[in-house]
C-alpha cells in the first residue's frame, strides 16, 4: 500500500515542501528511515536526523526551517507529532478494512449480521448470534450461541466468546482472549472432593473497551461479570466471576482480580497486582505494579507493595526496608557493648 507527499497531507491538512509526487509503503525512526518510508520530527533533540536519515518523507512542525540541505521531502503540519499518530489510526483502519465471508467458515441457524462483516476462515459462529455494522472477526474464532456484538468491533486471531456474551460497540479483543468461561466456582465436599457449582450467568463488555491478548473474563455464577464503557485492559489479565469494572479504568498486564470484587471509575492498576475477592475499590484509585490488595480502598487513594499501604508510606518506608541488614548489624553491636 504506497501514499504520495500529496495524499498524506491531504489527509493531515499540511503542506508540501518537495516533491508531492514522492511515495511511501512503510514507517520509520528518522535515525532508521530508508528509501519509501515516512517518519516525523517533533522533539528538537532530534534535529540533527533530519540531515541524514534516507526517509522519503518527513512529517515536520510548520515552525521547523533547516539550516542545511536535506534530501527528504517535508510535509508541514501544526503538530508533527499529533498528525503523525493520526496518520497511524488512518494507517490502521486502512489495514483493517477487511469485508466478506472466507470460507471454509460455520454459520450457525438465526445468525443475523450487518453489513461490512468480515469473517476469516475456520471461524465458527454459533447460533440466534447477533453481530453489528462493520465487524471484523479474523480467522480461528469462536463465537458461542447467543452471542450480541455491536458496531464496529474487531476479533482478531484465535478469539473465544462463549454462549450469552454481550458485547457493545467499537471494542478490540486481541488474540487469545477468552470471554465467558466458567467462573472458578467449586464446593468443597465432606469427603475431601470438590463440586462444580454451576456458572449461569454471562460477561457483559460495554462501549469503547479494549482487551489486550490471551486475557481471560470468567463468566458470573449467576447475574453477570461487567467491564464497563472505556475500559483497557493488557494482556494476559485475570477477571474473575461476578467482577465489575467501571468506565475508564485502564489495568497492565499479569493482574488477577477475584469473584465478586468492584472497581471504581479512572482506576489505573500496574501491572502484576493481585486484589482479593469481595470488596471495593474507589474511583481514582491508583495502584502500583506487584502490589497486593486484601482490603477495600477510599476514592483516590494510591497504594504500593503487598499488603498494600499508602504510596507516600511505602517509599518513606523503603528507604528503611533496604537497610535492615545493616541496621540489624548495628543493633546487635549496641547489644553487644552494652552486655
Amino acid at each position: 500500500m504506497k501514499f504520495t507527499a500529496a495524499q498524506i497531507a491531504g489527509i493531515l491538512e499540511g503542506e508540501v515542501v518537495g516533491n508531492p509526487n514522492a511515495e511511501v509503503f512503510k514507517l520509520a525512526k528518522i535515525e532508521e528511515g530508508i528509501g519509501g518510508s515516512l517518519t516525523f520530527l517533533a522533539n528538537p533533540k532530534y534535529n540533527s536526523y533530519i540531515y541524514t536519515t534516507k526517509a522519503t518523507i518527513t512529517i515536520v512542525n510548520k515552525t521547523f526551517f533547516p539550516e542545511q540541505e536535506i534530501n527528504t521531502t517535508l510535509i508541514k503540519v501544526e503538530d508533527a507529532y499529533k498528525s503523525f499518530s493520526k496518520l497511524l489510526e488512518y494507517y490502521n483502519q486502512v489495514k483493517l478494512m477487511k469485508s466478506g465471508i472466507e470460507q471454509p467458515s460455520v454459520i450457525s441457524d438465526n445468525v443475523v449480521y450487518g453489513e461490512g462483516l468480515y469473517l476469516g476462515s475456520f471461524c465458527y459462529i454459533g447460533k440466534n448470534v447477533t453481530i453489528g455494522e462493520n465487524a471484523k472477526i479474523y480467522p480461528n474464532s469462536f463465537i458461542g450461541d447467543n452471542v450480541v456484538i455491536g458496531d464496529n468491533c474487531v476479533f482478531f486471531a484465535g478469539v473465544r466468546i462463549y454462549s450469552e456474551t454481550v458485547i457493545g460497540n467499537n471494542c478490540t479483543i486481541h488474540s487469545g482472549t477468552i470471554l465467558g468461561s466458567d467462573g472458578f466456582g467449586f464446593a468443597p465436599q465432606e469427603d475431601g472432593t470438590y463440586q462444580k457449582v454451576p456458572q449461569i450467568g454471562n460477561v457483559i463488555i460495554e462501549d469503547n473497551v479494549e482487551i489486550g491478548a490471551c486475557t481471560t473474563i470468567d463468566r458470573a455464577t449467576l447475574g453477570s461479570t461487567i467491564i464497563r464503557k472505556g475500559v483497557k485492559l493488557d494482556n494476559q489479565i485475570q477477571i474473575a466471576h461476578n467482577v465489575e469494572i467501571d468506565e475508564n479504568t485502564v489495568i497492565a498486564s499479569q493482574t488477577g482480580i477475584a469473584g465478586s470484587t468492584k472497581i471504581g471509575k479512572n482506576c489505573m492498576i500496574g501491572g502484576q497486582v493481585g486484589i482479593v475477592g469481595h470488596i471495593t475499590i474507589g474511583d481514582n484509585v491508583k495502584i502500583q505494579a506487584q502490589s497486593g490488595i486484601a482490603k477495600s480502598l477510599k476514592d483516590n487513594e494510591v497504594v504500593q507493595g503487598s499488603p498494600a499501604f499508602n504510596y507516600a508510606d511505602f517509599s518513606k518506608s523503603y528507604v528503611h526496608f533496604k537497610n535492615l541488614p545493616k541496621i540489624v548489624a548495628d543493633l546487635d553491636k549496641i547489644k553487644t557493648n552494652n552486655l
